[in-house]
């Protein structure tokens, strides 16, 4: 196992994958971090050159080749290629001694997802899914308040689509929060679903347990993008709506917004998650993925709800 670096030391990381995700949330919040050497991976050259010259990444550390990037001493690597990748390119990560960060599904199949949480234990690196809300403001205060009754939805428009890559690619992210908020064990899972021509337009999930029912939703033909997270109980509500505007109904409602110089990542959990990343990596802690892989088994149940009603 690699030894932890010295806490002054340049932590030597990649980035892999520079697609939109990346563009939009994570290289801008890595490249303003202290204290990181990145390194940068895509097989497009062209767009390799362009980042690598934004960000100011020394051409010696611009990659076409994983396994060239991984012999040049990287401890830590962001997955944010394409899910069909994930597995390939997560397991030749993990096999090489380098803690990994990857978008969310980690597959579209249960089995290639237990596979790289077993490969990740059996290595003894941290595996962490990038399930942001997890670490969203909004979402970690509605933890802390009653809710009998948790209700998300995340809705899109005319964006109807076969069902596994709905759950596995957008719908995961609503699986993933009510399982965070369930303040108990699910003893029952409740799948109901709108197909025409093949494809899901709209999906809802409930979960029940001892005292609480949460409820998932997602409208893909819908008349606006949303996500909207409420939770109730004991005579108390509280809302958060897009992951930037919580609403208390504790009494008179009171609105806060996102302040205009809060960064977007960081209002979406994306910057904690991150470092809580990387902090697990400077100090050689190993960040488990079983929770993670309890949201993709609970995912493929609900698909194949789906396509077996």
């Amino acid at each position: 196992m690699s030894q932890p670096p010295p806490p002054d030391a340049l932590l030597p990381v990649g980035v892999i994958g520079l697609g939109d995700i990346a563009q939009k949330a994570y290289l801008p919040v890595l490249t303003g971090l202290p204290g990181l050497d990145l390194r940068l991976m895509t097989r497009d050259r062209t767009k390799l050159d362009r980042l690598g010259d934004s960000y100011r990444i020394a051409p010696e550390h611009r990659f076409t080749d994983l396994a060239e990037l991984i012999d040049s001493g990287i401890r830590a690597a962001f997955v944010h290629a394409a899910t069909s990748q994930h597995v390939p390119i997560v397991e030749q990560l993990l096999t090489a001694g380098v803690d990994v960060y990857v978008d969310k599904p980690l597959a579209y199949d249960l089995a290639g997802a237990r596979h790289l949480v077993d490969l990740a234990k059996q290595c003894g690196r941290s595996l962490l899914v990038g399930f942001n809300r997890r670490h969203a403001p909004g979402y970690l205060e509605a933890g802390r308040r009653p809710r009998d009754l948790i209700v998300l939805q995340k809705n899109r428009v005319d964006l109807a689509e076969a069902a596994r890559p709905l759950v596995f690619d957008d719908f995961i992210h609503v699986v993933d929060t009510l399982l965070f908020l369930a303040p108990g064990t699910v003893d029952r899972i409740d799948v109901r679903a709108r197909r025409r021509d093949g494809l899901v337009e709209h999906l809802v999930l409930t979960l029940t347990g001892d005292g609480f029912t949460a409820l998932g939703v997602m409208n893909r033909a819908s008349g606006s993008t949303e996500e909207v997270l409420e939770v109730s109980g004991r005579n108390t509500k509280f809302a958060v709506v897009n992951l930037a505007e919580t609403i208390d109904h504790t009494g008179d409602p009171v609105v806060h917004r996102r302040g205009d110089w809060i960064p977007v990542a960081r209002q979406r959990g994306i910057e904690q998650v991150v470092l809580t990343f990387l902090d697990a990596v400077r100090h050689d802690r190993t960040l488990d993925a079983h929770q993670a892989l309890r949201t993709h088994e609970l995912c493929e149940e609900i698909v194949r709800r789906i396509e077996n009603p």
